[in-house]
């Protein structure tokens, strides 16, 4: 009898591949079948990942417009009372006068989807805020859109009445404002920056990282020289009715921008100021053909050469016929002249033959080139012009250029270039910020002694020559005239003329160099007619000199040789502190609390001393002038 064992059932994975193998008939088309199954498990699992990806988008967009409160800017904290994450820092002038600051303000906006009635809310925000349109107020609410403003800036006072509307969908935002208590003043080195605090022009634009990141801006302007400046030339714009003038006053021993102003000018307060002409900076956009007062650097240019001495004598006995053109004399001598009568008397004639006979084209082209009258000024401003100059340079262009035509700068080009000529022949490019010893060395383009002729020349043509109307008795006064006019279609244009002028003191030690520029003035009975700088110009000179003695403190007694020389005071900066926390009223004063008075004004030759330091010494041979 034989016993046969019973077969087991087959293991799980034998009878799946058993039932494959059913399927199957071939091992490629198991292959296949494999793929497939793989691929239909990864659409599964992608259609549930993109399934729950658009769940959730679609939850939050449930979630930001029906039950959101509509605080659309994320980045800066929302709600009322709200805080602001960053302050833009602080502009202020050399002796820490705030020229520019932040405040914090709410703006309104609304969520259209959470109104009830859209005009009747339309109608009680005009109301509020009534230099608003009510359409285009009620246009805002009609719309679709989940945010909308309804005015940013708002004074307390329109915050208040916006509020008390209580119209459901209508919120606050805290954010800052920019302001600049000075008005209009120094509005054109200022600039201005946007409602989201962003500077957008001048040194607001300039300094944008710097200011965003919290560090306050000291310039280098006096904001009391500014204001005389700007009051002056206001005052002679209104008096010769011209179309617009320039002033500036220069440190000229470090290029130091004192104060720069430009007229028509803007409030940055006020947007609706700011129109293209206002904006319009002419101290470092303007650029026009500058007259005789380029006979200061033809001059200096001849005198350095070696060529020429102030001995030197060139005849200018009759008027230069070059192709279609005629040079003359305004003060015609029909002789020859020297080089300082040349200078006193403003002969174009001179000039000319001086420019020809001692440099020629290519040496004048290489000295404008090298006192950088052929390139931009290089300054803390991003509204700076590049000047227009021959790119061919023929004898005719010489001529022409060596009293002031045919090539054209801006007015900080020659504050900067004459600052150049007196101060030693030391070359500052012009600063809008305070400088310290090491931040700009400057470099030589002209020797010591060619700068100690200039002096003599501008000091003798403000005693004897044309710029004798600028004299300031006791302190030593030098300048140069310019009048130039206007190119039109066809040629000049006779009346419309550029009338500047540079003067500079004390000339025995340079310090100072101030101009004053002025746009198609008209003549006067009282100046014979005449709108030349002479009449027009240099007298705005002598006026702002005679304020800035009186401002500084400075005695013609202060002038003599020998003594140290001048530097105008300033006080630094102090590092920012943490903002003082808020006490109840009844707390504020401790018994023992006392009023102090306020620390008097320095005298001359003094530096003003806060309570509780120690008043630093004057660096050797050093004189300061009072600030306050």
């Amino acid at each position: 009898m034989k016993l046969w064992r019973k077969s087991a059932s087959p293991e799980p994975a034998a009878a799946v591949n058993a039932a494959a193998g059913a399927r199957y008939t071939s091992p490629k088309e198991r292959l296949k079948g494999d793929v497939q199954e793989t691929a239909r498990q990864r659409l599964v699992i992608a259609s549930v990942i993109f399934g729950l990806a658009f769940t959730a988008v679609g939850l939050r967009m449930g979630y930001v417009s029906l039950l959101r409160d509509g605080a659309e800017p994320t980045q800066r904290v929302a709600a009322r009372g709200g805080s602001i994450q960053s302050e833009r820092a602080d502009i202020v002038d050399r002796n820490g006068a705030v020229l520019a600051t932040s405040v914090p303000v709410m703006s309104a906006f609304v969520n259209p989807h959470l109104l009830l009635d859209p005009q009747e809310a339309a109608r009680k925000i005009v109301t509020a805020l009534p230099d608003l349109k009510y359409d285009d107020v009620r246009e805002k609410l009609e719309g679709d859109r989940t945010f909308v403003w309804i005015k940013r800036g708002l004074s307390p006072r329109e915050h208040d009445r916006v509020n008390r509307l209580g119209i459901p969908g209508l919120d606050f935002q805290a954010e800052e404002r920019r302001i600049y208590p000075q008005g209009t003043a120094a509005a054109h080195i200022l600039g201005y920056a946007s409602v989201d605090n962003t500077g957008l022009a001048g040194v607001e634009r300039y300094f944008d990282q710097q200011l965003q990141s919290g560090e306050t801006l000291q310039l280098s302007i006096d904001l009391r020289l500014q204001r005389i400046v700007e009051r002056e030339i206001l005052r002679v714009v209104q008096k010769f009715s011209a179309i617009g003038a320039t002033g500036i006053v220069m440190d000229a021993t470090n290029g130091e921008v004192l104060a720069m102003a430009s007229l028509p000018t803007y409030n940055p307060n006020s947007t609706r100021t700011l129109t293209n002409e206002a904006l319009f900076n002419r101290a470092t956009l303007g650029v026009y053909e500058q007259g005789s007062t380029f006979k200061i650097f033809n001059t200096a240019m001849a005198l350095d050469s070696g060529k020429a001495s102030m001995t030197s004598v060139f005849d200018a006995t009759s008027p230069i016929r070059i192709d279609r053109f005629t040079i003359n004399d305004d003060h015609a001598q029909r002789r020859p002249l020297s080089v300082p009568e040349i200078f006193k008397y403003s002969s174009n004639i001179g000039s000319a033959k001086m420019a020809v006979e001692v440099m020629g084209p290519e040496g004048q082209r290489a000295f404008f080139d090298k006192i950088g009258f052929l390139k931009p000024v290089s300054t803390q401003l991003p509204e700076v012009a590049g000047p227009l100059w021959p790119r061919h340079w023929m004898k005719i262009n010489t001529m022409t250029i060596a009293f002031g035509h045919g090539i054209s700068v801006t007015p900080l080009h020659l504050a900067m270039g004459s600052s150049a000529m007196i101060n030693g022949g030391i070359l500052y490019q012009p600063s809008l910020v305070k400088r310290t010893a090491a931040s700009d060395k400057g470099r030589r383009v002209i020797q010591q002694k060619t700068s100690v002729s200039m002096r003599q020349l501008l000091r003798l043509n403000a005693v004897e020559g044309t710029g004798k109307n600028a004299n300031v008795p006791g302190y030593e006064v030098g300048g140069k005239t310019g009048t130039a006019e206007k190119p039109g279609r066809g040629g000049y244009r006779q009346k419309a003329l550029i009338s500047s002028f540079v003067g500079a003191f004390p000339m025995n030690d340079p310090k100072f160099v101030v101009i004053v520029s002025l746009d198609e003035p008209k003549g006067l009975p009282e100046t014979g007619g005449y709108a030349t700088a002479g009449w027009v110009a240099a007298p705005s000179v002598k006026l702002i000199i005679e304020q800035m003695v009186s401002l500084y403190g400075i005695l013609p007694g202060d002038l003599k040789d020998g003594l140290p020389p001048i530097e105008i005071a300033s006080t630094p900066v102090p590092p920012p502190v943490a903002p003082p926390q808020l006490v109840p009223a009844s707390v504020r004063r401790s018994p023992g609390d006392h009023r102090r008075a306020l620390p008097v004004r320095p005298a001359p030759g003094q530096t003003a001393v806060v309570p509780g330091q120690t008043a630093a010494a004057p660096g050797p041979a050093v004189r300061r002038v009072a600030s306050e």
